[in-house]
């Protein structure tokens, strides 16, 4: 699922000038990739990717300035196509009559932003790919421990929440609740947040909503975080045979993306929120090149080499 972002977003997210009032900013947005039609200016409209934003810098607009007023008029009109979702203007430059007026006709918004061409063309390339980035939505808890934004998942009344709220209580950050809306935003990286009806909201059952961020303070909640570790949550089954070592890695796949996952089984007595400390610090220490079960497995061997 995509995230549908309109030319209004765009205007207000980089606070863009509107030069045509009769503008419909209403209109889609629907690819991240952006066009500089340098070879359009020429006349060259085989292969125009009339459905990017469209960005003109002094390059493209100091040519249009050397043609004649019926040929500016023809190209504007071919690059203002009907599927066109905005064209964008450099260095606050002087916008064309042509390209006004073809606009202005079409309902096509013309933003002017004072940034130059290649950096804004970099800030706008990195916001779209965030908001048009594969979007789902997962039942679970996402929390930040130790920097490590962790994942709990697991059936309804497991208690994740409660552990979300021991893991508060011992200084950690809560980033969502019950939904996690997660997005790709590039290979292997899975970005986290929380519904924004539901933000800093812990539902504990038989006491109800609480807002984490009121009663611990800014400190106790993220709004987003990277997903690097999931934690599966599963009552305690006598009969199956739960990692004792931590050898066999287990993934959990999202959208394209791997995530390593450990399941805890859950019974009383058993302290999660200082399972899932752990589990963080352990996971720290396995990026760092200090994997403990490996290490323990070489030391058994090297210790059954030296008795034989």
């Amino acid at each position: 699922m995509k995230k549908i972002l309109k030319v209004k977003d765009l205007k207000d997210a980089f606070d863009l000038e509107l030069v045509c009032d009769l503008a419909d900013l209403d209109r889609k947005i629907t690819v991240s990739d952006l066009s500089r039609p340098g070879l359009e200016m020429a006349g060259f409209f085989t292969y125009y990717p009339y459905e990017r934003v469209q960005i003109l810098g002094k390059t493209e607009l100091t040519f249009l300035e050397g043609l004649s007023s019926r040929v500016r008029k023809e190209r504007m009109e071919k690059l203002c196509h009907d599927e066109t979702p905005a064209i964008i203007i450099a260095r606050n430059l002087s916008v064309p009559e042509e390209l006004i007026e073809v606009s202005c006709k079409k309902r096509i918004p013309i933003l002017r932003t004072a940034m130059n061409t290649t950096r804004f063309a970099s800030k706008l390339t990195n916001y779209l790919e965030a908001q048009l980035a594969p979007t789902i939505t997962l039942h679970g808890v996402l929390v930040d421990v130790y920097g490590v934004g962790i994942l709990i998942t697991g059936s309804s009344g497991i208690g994740k929440s409660e552990t979300a709220l021991e893991l508060v209580k011992r200084g950690h950050r809560l980033v969502a609740d019950d939904a996690v809306e997660i997005r790709q935003t590039a290979e292997n990286e899975l970005i986290g947040t929380a519904p924004e009806v539901i933000r800093h909201l812990l539902e504990i059952r038989g006491l109800g909503i609480i807002n984490v961020m009121t009663l611990f303070g800014a400190g106790a909640v993220r709004i987003h975080k990277k997903i690097t570790q999931v934690v599966k949550l599963e009552m305690w089954d006598k009969d199956k045979n739960y990692e004792r070592l931590g050898l066999d890695e287990q993934k959990m796949k999202i959208m394209d993306t791997e995530i390593p996952e450990i399941t805890i089984p859950v019974r009383p007595g058993r302290n999660l929120a200082v399972i899932i400390e752990v589990a963080a610090m352990n996971y720290r220490l396995k990026i760092m090149g200090h994997h403990a079960a490996k290490e323990f497995t070489e030391r058994l061997s090297e210790f059954m080499d030296e008795e034989h």
